[in-house]
């Protein structure tokens, strides 16, 4: 198991119903941590729409995922 800290934005943090969370995962990549906080907290969008920087940087979905990491899933938002 990881220990992660998550911080959510917009939509996600909507339905996560918090701005952040720590917590332990056997979750293998980031994308599989969405999944898995997809499933818990009913999140609205796919994970072809999201980004994720991880201790302030981006990557990708696929990147496995580690133990301390501070992650940052980020929906898409329109401007005007």
């Amino acid at each position: 198991m990881k220990s992660v800290n998550v911080k959510y934005f917009a939509s996600l943090r909507e339905a996560a119903g918090q701005e952040q969370e720590s917590f332990s995962t056997g979750a293998a990549t980031y994308g599989d941590l969405y999944a898995e906080l997809s499933s818990k907290h009913s999140f609205p969008l796919p994970l072809k729409l999201i980004q994720v920087a991880v201790n302030d940087e981006f990557t990708s979905l696929a990147q496995p995922l580690k133990d301390g990491d501070r992650i940052v899933f980020i929906p898409p938002v329109a401007g005007g």
